[in-house]
């Protein structure tokens, strides 16, 4: 464990944040454009305060607030800067607006009033989710299993511990968001704990309804805005396990810790608890049984033995009573917030992930555009080429009509002998051309061919093949493709660069808020404990104190004044009215 906590790439220093270059120290890209909502942005400079798990007993901390403008009364309450907490007061059973009963869940924000069933809350989640690619959103309890389905039948919607486990941590979801400095300023989590606004007119409704549906080719500070909506169309949309060229190393010690702390908390840690827990409730069962077994016992006794009996069985079912008290608050202080940092690993694996693909589509829009580029120069010299020839080929045509009207005899001074044949009068390097000789007419077809040959001639009119023309298109698109792939590889470094550090900066603030957590699971367990041991020392103690008024055994022989020694393990003699007597 001491090397696992040495590798911890996380700030765990309160008063320490890491900058926002230090998770892309090795990746040589510009700097990100300023955002467009500055409430969405996590700087260094934003105040990063958590509270601990949110429990009975807590310690909680008031937090801290520098906003002064408000967008409605729930976000003045959310940043009043009082200790404030989020309750769910009641689970009730309805059928409004629909057809088929379900459960809602009351939410009391200050003196706001919403209702909102689970299907309102996964929603919400996965809205905020969409909107902030770059942040961890706290996790929801899960949904009910196939096997509790199965077992449960009709009735697994309506179990009483299933639904008062999800009241405990779906409010732990909601105080999480009121407390986290970016999310508590969202409107749309405001617009939630409103129970005058209708939640489904919220989600067909800016600025969900703008949300892309591939948040990849979207804007990481603000996948709403639109802006830029053609140039992110030409990222390509990597996939999660694309290796890297280039890897951030924070990036991939973020990765390997991440796993590590979901092996540690979904292996041996969940199963040990769960399997403790099942034990405390077996054990309580026990209990139980045997309360009632001596209690009913001692109604066929008398006098002080009658009386010992009943009060051991009293202690009996203190223990029981005490024992299934130890079990409800270590689910609720320990084996829940275990069972929510497992989801929180998961959730980490989703936004590192998230960031190794900005990453690749950062390295693949690279690639795209130097091989853009690669063919961009093959065409210019293609054209190159092209023109080249067409010149030497005009030159070829000037010079060969001239050459049959060459200086006559006598022309110029220079005269030639008549009986010296034309082609020896012409100089070595003429450029003249003959003509093609054209096509063979005795050349002879094969069967079939001619309809072949129609065909063909047919789709190359249609295809317009004629290779200027091809080339001059070709090198036009390239350049067009070439200047979106420019424009795309700036947005991908923005993006690659604010989501390293944004990310980066809220897992160091994750890290301390689960140190506190951790911390407050630890001293809860302890405390739960010692509740248990003096609730249980209470009633055994007046129960030996009953037991004390039982007589002495009538056959009990007195203390002997002298004790022999004799040899042995022990150095004391034992005879077999010792054992009768019960000494």
């Amino acid at each position: 464990m001491d090397n696992f906590e040495e590798e911890n790439p996380f700030e765990t220093d309160v008063d320490r944040v890491s900058s926002e270059t230090s998770s892309t120290s090795k990746v040589n890209i510009s700097a990100p454009s300023s955002p467009r909502h500055p409430a969405r942005v996590l700087s260094p400079t934003s105040p990063t305060l958590s509270r601990p798990f949110p429990s009975s007993g807590t310690n909680r901390h008031p937090q801290t607030t520098y906003k002064s403008d408000f967008c409605c009364g729930r976000d003045q309450w959310l940043h009043s800067g009082e200790d404030l907490e989020i309750l769910i007061t009641d689970a009730q059973k309805t059928s409004l607006n629909s057809n088929t009963p379900y459960i809602t869940y009351i939410i009391r924000a200050g003196n706001a009033e919403a209702r909102h069933r689970y299907s309102e809350f996964e929603s919400l989640r996965s809205s905020l989710v969409k909107l902030y690619p770059t942040i961890i959103i706290p996790p929801i309890p899960s949904k009910q299993t196939i096997g509790d389905y199965a077992t449960k039948q009709a009735k697994a919607k309506e179990d009483t511990a299933m639904i008062a486990r999800r009241k405990r941590m779906l409010q732990t979801f909601l105080n999480r968001i009121a407390r986290h400095p970016i999310l508590s300023n969202e409107h749309v989590f405001h617009r939630f704990l409103d129970g005058e606004v209708s939640w489904t007119e919220v989600l067909h409704s800016p600025p969900l309804s703008l949300l892309p549906k591939n948040t990849l080719k979207a804007p990481s500070h603000n996948p709403t805005d639109q802006s830029a909506a053609s140039a992110y169309a030409a990222l390509p949309n990597p996939s999660a396990t694309h290796p890297l060229r280039n890897p951030d190393q924070r990036s991939v010690d973020s990765e390997i810790f991440t796993n590590k702390f979901a092996n540690h908390l979904s292996g041996p840690m969940e199963k040990v608890t769960r399997r403790t827990l099942k034990r405390w409730s077996e054990n309580a069962q026990d209990y139980s049984e045997l309360g009632a077994a001596l209690n009913g016992y001692s109604l066929n006794e008398s006098g002080a033995l009658a009386a010992a009996m009943e009060k051991t069985g009293q202690a009996v079912d203190t223990t029981y009573m005490s024992t299934t008290r130890l079990l409800q608050e270590l689910e609720q202080n320990f084996s829940e917030p275990l069972h929510e940092y497992a989801q929180f690993a998961v959730i980490i694996k989703k936004l590192l992930s998230y960031r190794h693909q900005k990453h690749v589509q950062y390295e693949m829009t690279q690639d795209a555009l130097e091989h853009k580029r690669e063919m961009l120069e093959e065409y210019e010299k293609s054209e190159r080429e092209a023109k080249r020839l067409d010149e030497a080929l005009s030159k070829g045509r000037v010079n060969g009509l001239r050459s049959p009207g060459s200086p006559a005899e006598g022309e110029e001074g220079q005269s030639q002998p008549q009986n010296q044949p034309q082609d020896e009068a012409e100089e070595p390097g003429s450029a003249y051309l003959p003509p093609h000789p054209g096509p063979n007419p005795y050349k002879r077809r094969a069967p079939g061919m001619g309809f072949l040959n129609a065909l063909s001639y047919t789709f190359h009119g249609m295809m317009d093949v004629d290779p200027e023309t091809a080339r001059r298109s070709g090198i036009s698109k390239t350049r067009e493709t070439i200047s979106q792939l420019e424009d795309a590889l700036h947005l991908s470094a923005q993006d690659l660069k604010y989501s390293s550090s944004t990310i980066q900066a809220d897992l160091d603030r994750f890290q301390r808020q689960k140190v506190a957590d951790l911390r407050e699971m630890t001293i809860s367990m302890a405390r739960i404990h010692r509740d248990w041991c003096k609730k249980n020392l209470e009633a055994w103690q007046a129960a030996k104190k009953e037991i004390d008024k039982i007589p002495d055994h009538p056959n009990k022989r007195p203390p002997s004044p002298e004790v022999r020694p004799v040899p042995g393990p022990s150095g004391l003699r034992r005879d077999s009215t010792a054992t009768v007597n019960g000494r």
